[in-house]
């Protein structure tokens, strides 16, 4: 199928996970508007925006190198890494892709041939192909970015914040929690108020999740690096009341996942207005 042209795969891989029929004319709901942007949205930057290492540069002259992760090592060869000089915890990420994590809590405990074995697998991937061809991700080169380890007391994992941003601004913020364990997860307003709504085959977190004492900062660091996008997500944590960059996505679950209840998919859609293609062009390439 990969043969196919993007258009084409796109309309039939939506079609696939949703049972529903893409309208590249009449999007509605919010994947099938996630789906229109893999297609249609093509400004260059995207590839360096969904680019785990190279997006640095961006959040940095956005907003500062304040809130970036230490960056311990980027690798273009599984074979450059020394691991040896890696200290006790770190996290491997492979910049091209999604689920390209591995986090070591303890170095000892590394299986380190198991490890190289599964990073030389990710560096053989396009993201672009081995999912729903997400344009955005086709030109990244695979590297390897190795990172400072993340954690909180009193939490054996961390809370991931993902803002849902509409033309720079955020609607509502995602939070999975207990990820690897529970997968759980549940959304917020910008006021801090629990919404009804989740997502398909994730456990809706029933309890209340306290409101970061940084949050503040977090919305205003969310909405100067989504200005001029039509949609974007924007990942962050929060350390001890310390903002970090996670990553920006273009497409949420590849489009797969959908809201319920099933009404949220129309109701998310409307915050999404989708930019027009200019005269004469295919493509939108500029922002």
């Amino acid at each position: 199928m990969k043969f196919l042209p993007q258009e084409l795969y796109v309309k039939i891989y939506y079609e696939y996970y949703s049972g529903n029929k893409l309208d590249y004319d009449n999007p509605k709901d919010f994947n099938e508007k996630i789906s229109w942007y893999k297609v249609f949205f093509r400004p260059k930057i995207l590839n360096q925006l969904v680019d785990k290492y190279h997006v640095k540069s961006y959040v940095e002259k956005k907003v500062g190198n304040h809130i970036l992760n230490d960056t311990i090592g980027v690798y273009d060869s599984v074979s450059k890494i020394d691991f040896d000089s890696l200290p006790n915890q770190f996290v491997i990420k492979g910049v091209h892709g999604f689920h390209f994590n591995l986090i070591v809590k303890d170095k000892s405990k590394l299986n380190l041939l198991k490890s190289k074995y599964l990073l030389k697998k990710w560096m053989n991937k396009n993201q672009y192909y081995r999912g729903g061809m997400e344009w955005a991700y086709k030109d990244v080169k695979p590297l390897l970015l190795v990172e400072k380890y993340l954690e909180e007391m009193g939490q054996d994992i961390i809370n991931d914040y993902k803002f849902f941003c509409f033309d720079g601004v955020p609607k509502f913020v995602q939070i999975d929690l207990e990820r690897g364990i529970n997968n759980y997860r549940c959304y917020y307003d910008m006021d801090w108020n629990k919404q009804e709504f989740y997502t398909e085959q994730n456990p809706f977190y029933t309890g209340e999740v306290q409101k970061p004492s940084n949050f503040g900062e977090m919305k205003e660091v969310a909405i100067k690096l989504a200005e001029k996008f039509p949609f974007v997500r924007v990942d962050l944590y929060s350390i001890e009341g310390k903002t970090v960059f996670g990553e920006m996505t273009f497409y949420p679950t590849d489009a797969r996942k959908r809201f319920l209840p099933e009404e949220y998919n129309k109701i998310i859609g409307d915050y999404f207005v989708l930019p027009k293609i200019p005269e004469g062009q295919k493509y939108i390439t500029s922002i």
